[in-house]
């Protein structure tokens, strides 16, 4: 099976080298670009980021990255993982600091988390998932473990997007999946054991389907 080739893009904001290790730690070809043409060669797409959500669409913009990720994603179908503000550019758009206009990749709103007076934000610490869907990125995974969450807002969007939440108050997004587009709120570069063995499942998944794609050329 051929090794996948995966490209997180750099736009300027993120824990972008804790990423690189990770993948690298389970044994990944990886890169680290801000070049639009390396989007359209690479097998396979990481998303990270943190911080605004205003600004990240901004550096986005600014370094002419929109176009060819939307191309590659859309058109070519290249797998994507969208990790913590990763997960929530793919938004339609976000109320955070007035309001910005997501990459529409997952239909849905980026909105605060509704935190009662017992709990604060942003959201941060372990947290349990409640798994909806285990295939592919939770095979091996299971309800009740636990990864990092660093945020202030929340992903909202139609259920069937959902493959597994968590609890703060209010039930949380914790990941999503439309087709070959993947993302998740938390960290798995930061959450240890569990989290690589996520980013082996989505690279798992890249391969098998480069695999299926030669097969039928």
């Amino acid at each position: 099976m051929k090794q996948a080739n995966i490209t997180i893009i750099d736009f300027g904001m993120g824990n972008i080298q804790s990423v690189r290790n990770a993948l690298e730690r389970i044994g990944c070809l990886v890169q680290v670009s801000s070049d639009p043409r390396e989007i359209y060669t690479a097998d396979a797409l990481v998303l990270p980021g943190v911080g605004a959500f205003g600004e990240a669409m901004n550096n986005l913009t600014c370094k002419k990255l929109i176009k060819p990720l939307k191309n590659a994603v859309v058109d070519e179908g290249k797998p994507i993982l969208g990790i913590c503000l990763g997960m929530q550019l793919l938004a339609d758009d976000s109320d955070e600091r007035g309001g910005h206009k997501g990459l529409s990749l997952i239909s849905g709103h980026v909105k605060k988390i509704p935190v009662t007076e017992n709990l604060l934000l942003p959201h941060i610490g372990w947290n349990d998932l409640l798994v909806k869907k285990s295939e592919p990125l939770f095979n091996k995974i299971s309800d009740g473990d636990a990864f990092y969450f660093v945020h202030s807002h929340h992903f909202e969007c139609e259920t069937n997007y959902i493959s597994a939440t968590t609890d703060y108050g209010v039930y949380i997004t914790a990941s999503i999946q439309k087709e070959r587009i993947f993302a998740v709120q938390f960290h798995p570069e930061r959450s240890q054991r569990k989290g690589l063995i996520l980013l082996k499942n989505f690279v798992n998944y890249v391969e098998e389907t480069i695999s299926k794609s030669t097969i039928l050329c």
